[in-house]
């Protein structure tokens, strides 16, 4: 991620909105600049020497003012007209001169902040203000000879007062024409960096996303690889089975029907399991991702004593009568399983951890929680979650992972059975061991 080069971009134009405020700033300041030229002229302080007259007075008072309605669109029109009204103003001895300066720090500020031409606008911000200490230069030598004998009667310094006038009035303006140089060239650099992170976020998102879905398609083919492993063996059976048919189907009917009924068996389970492949398949591109190790739910109880090996408190519970799953299905709750086991280890910081298993009349269910700190896994962009979201839909599945209520994480997967199962025998002595030990823990 790269962000543009400072000479390459160039700031968006005001918006709507932006042109309106400059509209009432414009507005705004021409009537404060009015109001004080009425003062002005109220208390005859003329600082400039004699005034033009009344319409004069109104005109340049003004000029200088009301450009400012379109700083911001046009920069650096707005500054020449400015500058040139301000100079002409003084030049006329016109009486407001309390809103007029701000009118010109606005206009240096603005080029600084929005001009589009970096080196145009520097050189007519340098030019501008040289000039400006330029007509000072040139108001101090004519105003020096008109100054009366007793302007500075209290005058007490060390400095003459007639230098330290001018130097004040140097260094005053050193001040404001440095502070609106330095204003809207921060402006503009805060403008520039702005957009540059807003770039940089983009291209995160667009990163973010591109992970999401190799993610999501490197996820697809290990499961299609399972899924084909399944099909394949099912067509193996078929083909066994189909073998045992033709041998004893002259002398053995009731053996060839039985071997037929399984083969019928065998196929529709294939053609399901082929009709997930494909799904998973549909919009999957080529991986080089190594094959998954096999194992489905009857390897449960090998996740739990892993765990248990590794520090935890750990519990097994299978409830319902255990029934013999599709393959595809037992692979995929297994997975989602050592996927929520793996994240509990990794990530939790937990103590105890039960994982529950739920033959149910149409679906089966595996429940996997903990007391660890649950919202640190709050991030679904996680790879881990990604690869479970796929293997649930793979199945119809629904799929719930979050934090729990009263602490802790919890990962529940359903995946619904498309037609009655067999039941299968009690579980072994081994699985039988593992939950009495983790209940015991």
């Amino acid at each position: 991620m790269t962000a543009a080069p400072q000479g390459e971009w160039h700031r968006p134009g005001p918006t709507t909105e932006q042109r309106r405020n400059d509209l009432w700033l414009g507005l705004g300041m021409t009537g404060l600049a009015l109001v004080s030229l009425t003062l002005a002229r109220s208390t005859g302080a003329f600082l400039l020497g004699p005034p033009p007259s009344g319409p004069e007075q109104l005109f340049w008072t003004v000029a200088v003012t009301v450009p400012l309605i379109w700083r911001r669109r046009w920069p650096a029109a707005t500054l020449l007209v400015v500058a040139v009204m301000f100079i002409a103003a003084q030049a006329r001895s016109a009486p407001e001169t309390q809103f007029s300066p701000w009118a010109l720090f606005c206009a240096i500020y603005t080029i600084g902040a929005w001009g589009q031409d970096r080196q145009l606008s520097r050189r007519l911000r340098v030019g501008v203000i040289a000039t400006m200490f330029a007509w000072l230069g040139v108001y101090y030598a004519v105003m020096i000879d008109h100054i009366p004998a007793d302007a500075f009667a209290g005058a007490v310094g060390p400095v003459p007062p007639v230098l330290a006038a001018m130097v004040t009035g140097v260094l005053l303006n050193v001040l404001v024409f440095g502070f609106a140089y330095f204003f809207g060239e921060t402006a503009w650099v805060a403008a520039r960096r702005e957009h540059e992170l807003r770039t940089q976020a983009e291209d995160l998102r667009r990163s973010q996303a591109e992970a999401r879905e190799r993610a999501v398609l490197g996820e697809r083919v290990r499961i299609a690889r399972e899924l084909h492993d399944v099909v394949a063996h099912h067509v193996s059976v078929m083909g066994v089975q189909a073998s045992a048919c033709r041998r004893v189907f002259d002398r053995d009917p009731g053996k060839a029907r039985t071997a037929l009924t399984a083969i019928e068996q065998s196929a529709r389970t294939a053609v399901d399991e082929l009709r997930r492949m494909l799904g998973v398949l549909r919009t999957t591109a080529g991986t080089d991702a190594p094959p998954p190790t096999a194992g489905g739910l009857e390897r449960i109880d090998e996740l739990v004593e892993r765990a248990r090996a590794a520090g935890l408190t750990t519990t097994l519970g299978v409830y319902g009568d255990a029934v013999t799953l599709p393959a595809s299905v037992s692979q995929a709750a297994y997975r989602v399983t050592q996927e929520a086991v793996t994240n509990t280890l990794k990530h939790a910081g937990a103590n105890l951890l039960d994982v529950r298993v739920r033959y149910l009349a149409r679906e089966v269910e595996v429940d996997v929680t903990d007391d660890g700190r649950g919202g640190g896994r709050t991030d679904t962009v996680g790879l881990g979650l990604i690869g479970m979201r796929e293997r649930v839909g793979a199945h119809d599945g629904d799929l719930e992972a979050g934090p729990r209520a009263g602490g802790g994480w919890r990962v529940r997967a359903r995946f619904p059975l498309a037609a009655p199962v067999t039941p299968q025998p009690k579980p072994s002595d081994r699985q039988q061991a593992a939950a009495a030990a983790g209940s015991s823990a």
